[in-house]
């Protein structure tokens, strides 16, 4: 498995619309097993993002999506920052599909 957890500061005022961007046209995106955005409490303008795809390939291959490639521009252009994702290798858990 291969996983991802980034964390995105969107400018001031606009975390609502950038969290609203990343849960569009949530579907089916093939070999995307969890993908769940959270709000920071201690941070009124970050979000989190927790990935769990089945293998890296298949995470490469869905930025290829013209959906998520929409998003991705739409998403920057709120983004004040965007740490670089942390790579992880998920093991198991509650919430995988």
């Amino acid at each position: 498995m291969y996983g991802l957890i980034g964390k995105m500061t969107a400018i001031p005022g606009q975390r609502d619309a950038l969290t609203a961007i990343l849960l569009e046209n949530l579907g089916t995106t093939p070999g995307c097993l969890s993908y769940i955005v959270a709000h920071d409490p201690a941070d009124d303008h970050a979000v989190w993002v927790t990935e769990v795809w089945t293998d890296q390939a298949a995470h490469r291959a869905s930025l290829q999506v013209p959906e998520v490639k929409a998003a991705i521009r739409s998403a920057m252009q709120l983004m004040a920052t965007f740490a670089d994702a942390n790579v992880t290798t998920p093991v198991g858990g509650i919430g995988f599909r």
